[in-house]
């Protein structure tokens, strides 16, 4: 199974970017995706995910300006960010769990001017 995202870089505050969580060795219909992300001292953070049949679930520091979606048939889940704040900055990291998860190595955010 290998899962790998992509998107991240820098932006300025207000920014906007879409990472991609790009899945493979599973059945990803199957498969809920997470993402987390992580800044250097602080807790891991679930930001958003959504479940194999589609319901979404936000953190309410993301909530109305995240949005997470999946396209099956391409195997790859994406999450849009609009109107980026510095406290976005962290390493975003997606899972695809099923019974078990499994992680990429995360794609990183910097939001500053």
């Amino acid at each position: 199974v290998q899962v790998v995202e992509s998107g991240g870089g820098l932006v300025q505050p207000g920014g906007s970017l879409r990472l991609s969580c790009a899945a493979s060795g599973i059945i990803f219909a199957d498969y809920d995706v997470l993402w987390y992300r992580q800044d250097p001292g602080k807790q891991r953070e679930l930001v958003a995910s959504i479940s194999s049949g589609g319901i979404t679930n936000y953190a309410d520091s993301v909530k109305d300006r995240f949005t997470i979606s999946r396209d099956n048939p391409k195997n790859t889940a994406y999450l849009q960010m609009n109107s980026l704040k510095d406290e976005d900055s962290a390493v975003y990291q997606c899972s695809v769990r099923q019974l078990f998860n499994y992680w990429g190595q995360g794609t990183q955010v910097t939001v500053s001017s």
